[in-house]
């Protein structure tokens, strides 16, 4: 969106305010990274809960319930008993790993810096 562009680049619901939507949730970024960097691409709901540290199995599956309505990955039930569930990231969720993965690099990039900033009072690092 460029200064002086139309006023329908500036929608409620144009595409770059629904990226960074999806950005906004802390749990979506780290749950689409853990499934791409650790799992690659399919992990089950337990191993994802022991892959996350500090989020709770609550808030995991609400997440994975979102993510899933989102088109950003599947839901597969084996026919196993008890039954097993996996998470696999779709080909949309595969294609939103590239920003997410940049986010992640440039973190690393400059840890640095992040360690400089103030710590915003919701925040658990120490």
């Amino acid at each position: 969106m460029q200064p002086g562009s139309s006023d329908d680049e500036w929608r409620e619901d144009c595409a770059p305010r629904r990226v960074l939507e999806l950005f906004a949730t802390k749990w979506t970024r780290m749950i689409l990274h853990t499934l791409f960097a650790r799992h690659d691409g399919a992990a089950r709901t337990g191993v994802l809960l022991r892959s996350l540290p500090g989020i709770s199995k609550k808030m995991l599956t609400q997440t994975l319930r979102e993510m899933e309505a989102s088109g950003l990955v599947s839901r597969h039930v084996q026919g196993t008993i008890p039954p097993a569930v996996e998470y696999r990231l779709t080909d949309l969720g595969q294609r939103f790993i590239e920003p997410v993965e940049m986010l992640y690099a440039w973190g690393r990039q400059n840890a640095d810096a992040l360690d400089m900033l103030k710590g915003r009072p919701t925040s658990r690092r120490s």
